[in-house]
């Protein structure tokens, strides 16, 4: 009785405090009476599972930016308060800061080079109109797939385009060709090279991470074989803008990243500002790696990621 009596003001607790939620909406989720959710609710506080003694949780948030920024090497961290440690949660929580950073931080003329994904389409959803003049916005890879799942890729460039009044660059290819051959004579289109170039010249890059778990997306477009797959998911910890890279930050495969087509990571680093909008417990390991190759200079993610990332 006393372990249920645990777990039910323990759950009560993190609905009403931590997700907002009434204590009707509690009653129902839970099973229980209205007087019963505020009697686990007082329960919790006596047994202290609950401790209400937060002054400024944006000091701490800051804090621990500025050791991530110390111990990888960072230009900026912005580290924003998810209040679950679920990827969803963190996912809104982090999308709406890179949005905000990603306005205030545009100006006349800068070329912002973007990529997709269901993080990505998050930041492009929240981006606002700013009033500048000049901006390019181009697609850093391609986006194109014979898969019935949705990358998103069109939309978000789109997107982007819009909120800073300019057109969008496309770049209408698949984003890993079968065969190394085809891929080069595509790429030697003049139209492609331009939209190459483009992406080359960006001053801004603004990307996520994936992961090389079975659902991890660029699986699940069929790119790959089963004997591709499994040998990022032994060698890899994570992909940006579709190139894999190992633990170290290494290149995983060459022949891989021969066929894919897009920017290169090495031209991630001399980017002014490369902006990796990442967090989540499945995307640490690429996180971290993508950090360790310096792929990134700017970091925007949540502070349950951030304490992993220090080892906290």
């Amino acid at each position: 009785m006393d372990n249920e009596k645990q777990r039910l003001s323990i759950e009560a607790a993190r609905l009403y405090y931590l997700s907002d939620y009434g204590q009707q909406d509690i009653a129902v989720r839970l099973g229980v009476s209205r007087p019963t959710v505020s009697r686990l609710l007082q329960y919790a506080k006596d047994q202290g599972y609950v401790r209400i003694t937060i002054v400024d949780p944006l000091e701490d948030l800051d804090a621990m930016g500025d050791r991530l920024k110390l111990k990888f090497g960072l230009d900026t961290v912005h580290v924003c308060y998810s209040p679950l440690n679920e990827y969803t949660e963190i996912q809104k929580n982090i999308s709406k800061k890179a949005a905000e950073y990603i306005q205030e931080t545009v100006q006349d003329s800068d070329i912002i080079g973007v990529t997709w994904g269901t993080t990505m389409h998050a930041v492009a959803l929240q981006l606002q109109p700013k009033s500048v003049r000049g901006v390019e916005v181009v697609q850093l890879k391609g986006g194109v797939s014979h898969s019935h799942v949705n990358t998103y890729a069109a939309e978000i460039v789109n997107l982007f385009a819009e909120a800073f009044h300019t057109m969008p660059r496309y770049l209408p290819l698949p984003v890993i060709f079968d065969n190394t051959e085809v891929k080069r004579m595509v790429e030697e289109d003049r139209h492609i090279q331009r939209i190459i170039e483009l992406g080359r010249q960006a001053n801004i890059a603004v990307f996520t991470v994936g992961t090389v778990k079975e659902d991890a997306l660029l699986f699940r477009l069929g790119y790959f074989n089963e004997d591709e797959q499994k040998l990022l998911q032994r060698t890899a910890a994570g992909d940006i803008c579709s190139r894999f890279f190992d633990a170290a930050g290494e290149l995983c495969s060459r022949e891989i990243n021969d066929r894919t087509v897009g920017i290169d990571l090495a031209d991630l680093r001399r980017k002014e500002k490369a902006i990796l909008v990442a967090g989540g417990q499945r995307k640490i390991d690429a996180i971290r790696a993508a950090l360790i190759g310096k792929y990134a200079n700017i970091l925007i993610t949540d502070q349950f990621t951030a304490q992993a990332l220090l080892g906290e």
